[in-house]
């Protein structure tokens, strides 16, 4: 029997601090030939700067696999709680995070 064909178990260790989570609404992604890197920040109301939280790099290839894994586990959360439904403007483009001034909707 060949050792290559058997699944590899991979030991992960989570630690207190990355157990908490950072919580991002804004991603921002940029690449060069070798690499993609991520940077997670989150836009607070009334703070005009954002901070970087987590910055990832990875390999064009495991950006692939990530992005790979990422619509497969979309597609599992959907069938099990229904469509994950996008808010878009008047134009149907979607809108993140925070809406500039002015944009706001008007309570009457």
């Amino acid at each position: 029997m060949n050792d290559q064909n058997q699944p590899q178990q991979i030991n992960i260790e989570l630690g207190e601090k990355e157990a908490e989570g950072i919580y991002s609404n804004l991603a921002i992604i940029t690449h060069s030939p070798a690499e993609f890197v991520i940077d997670f920040t989150r836009v607070l109301p009334g703070i005009p700067k954002a901070k970087v939280h987590a910055r990832i790099v990875m390999t064009p290839q495991h950006i692939k696999m990530f992005l790979s894994a990422i619509n497969s586990n979309i597609e599992n959360y959907e069938k099990k709680f229904g469509e994950i439904k996008l808010v878009g403007d008047a134009a149907g483009a979607p809108i993140f995070g925070f809406q500039p001034p002015g944009k706001e909707e008007k309570v009457n």
